[in-house]
């Protein structure tokens, strides 16, 4: 190649990124054996691809560079050796020139359109992937000597790509590692929320003494912070306090399972654990969209309910040892975190549990609950009990057709030891932040 033109035609401006792209290539093409250098270009630009951010490209100025890459008609790239011309190739002297018309360069990319290509091929330029062989003209060719050699080549140089390829493979890496902690941050996070909500759960329904609703607040805040568009760094922070929320409420279960006698009592709650267990659902926020929902947070009303049909309100397997109507621990706030659309039917608030009662006697004749089936209710559950399934029946409004026949239903279950609320509330609290997560997403 007997010129090599370092300033782009017309109005283009010289830039300084342009200057140094020129300088470091053509410092590497003076190393020794630089001509021995031997990149696979489809390799090359996967990891292109994988490092685009570092280098600070787009998907459709990659779109452009593969469709560059496509003109060179060998799958690696190579600095030919200065005194080879023999070989009828677009590569001449010191660089790799592909000279395709716009009309060919756009076709190969897709059909884009010639200012969009224009845009894209300036990225590549900057970001030093391609060094601009302006004829005097702007016009892209090639001029054969004798023989049908190459002599001259004017067009978009490749030789960056050689001269930079150890280092686009090192910021390839660099990404897959980076990534890869991620994703194990991620799952990391995925664990352990997943673990506080079953321990919630857990100490909330075996009565465990503790302060249930702050854990609950905790949690759903950290949660609420859980992004797909969060650094590592925020991360291996919301994955460090998870991890201490865990812990404080892993040492309070073992705590009170220490505390118990070991006997026959022990041993039948240890298998009422692990049946309640079974029994709840994973009501993390995140849960991905397809999990089958267990049996006993099944939410399908489709008729009046009778004994047979699934379990819409978190009924489980029988527990003789537990006591219908026995005294259980759901602070007041999870209920009405839970159940918030009875508030709607409170003239002044609900700041109490006899507010809850007075507002369930309103709202058990709006859903149209009979008066014998809610003293049924009232007799088995008790007064908070029945306010809290009135509250829930309301919230899943939408899924039962019949409240009153449901209501009478439960009240068989409760009076044979088989229904029980935790799983209840947590199902709700679940289900209401997934739909928070669901609208957060499609708001950003």
């Amino acid at each position: 190649m007997q010129t090599q033109p370092t300033t782009p035609f017309g109005r283009r401006p010289l830039s300084l990124a342009m200057v140094a792209s020129q300088a470091a290539t053509e410092n590497f093409a003076a190393r020794p054996h630089a001509s021995e250098t031997v990149v696979h270009k489809w390799r090359l630009f996967r990891a292109l691809t994988e490092a685009k951010e570092p280098l600070g490209v787009t998907d459709r100025a990659l779109s452009v560079l593969h469709a560059l890459l496509s003109f060179h008609q060998e799958t690696v790239l190579t600095l030919p050796a200065n005194d080879s011309k023999s070989a009828e190739t677009d590569s001449a002297g010191a660089g790799i020139v592909v000279f395709p018309s716009n009309k060919e360069l756009s076709i190969r990319a897709h059909g884009m359109a010639p200012a969009t290509l224009r845009r894209h091929l300036a990225c590549l330029v900057d970001a030093g992937l391609i060094i601009r062989r302006d004829s005097p003209n702007g016009k892209r060719f090639a001029r054969r000597g004798q023989g049908g050699a190459i002599e001259d080549a004017f067009g978009f140089d490749l030789m960056p790509l050689v001269a930079r390829g150890a280092e686009i493979e090192n910021l390839a890496e660099e990404v897959r590692a980076e990534n890869r902690a991620t994703a194990l941050l991620r799952e990391k996070i995925t664990l352990t929320r997943r673990d506080i909500a079953k321990m919630i759960a857990a100490g909330i329904e075996e009565g465990v003494s503790g302060d249930w609703e702050g854990f609950h607040l905790r949690y759903a805040t950290l949660s609420g912070r859980y992004a797909r568009n969060l650094l590592r760094s925020d991360l291996e922070a919301l994955a460090d306090e998870l991890a201490l929320l865990a812990a404080e409420i892993r040492k309070l279960l073992e705590t009170y399972v220490k505390a118990q006698n070991m006997s026959a009592n022990e041993s039948q709650s240890e298998r009422h654990i692990q049946n309640q267990t079974t029994n709840i659902s994973d009501f993390e926020p995140s849960l991905p969209k397809g999990r089958a929902e267990p049996s006993g947070l099944n939410y399908q009303e489709v008729g009046a309910p009778s004994a047979s049909e699934p379990e819409i309100l978190g009924t489980g397997g029988r527990r003789p040892e537990q006591k219908p109507g026995s005294a259980r621990t759901y602070p007041l706030g999870m209920v009405l975190e839970a159940c918030p659309d009875i508030l709607d039917f409170a003239s002044g608030g609900i700041s109490s549990w006899r507010d809850l009662a007075a507002t369930a006697a309103v709202v058990r004749k709006a859903i149209g609950v009979s008066p014998d089936a809610w003293a049924q209710a009232l007799d088995v559950l008790g007064e908070h009990d029945t306010s809290i399934v009135i509250a829930a029946i309301l919230q899943r409004g939408d899924e039962i057709k019949s409240a009153g026949g449901y209501l009478r239903v439960l009240t068989a279950k409760a009076r044979t030891g088989e229904f029980s609320l935790g799983p209840v509330l947590m199902a709700l609290l679940r289900g209401k932040a997934a739909k928070a997560a669901r609208e957060r997403k499609r708001v950003g």
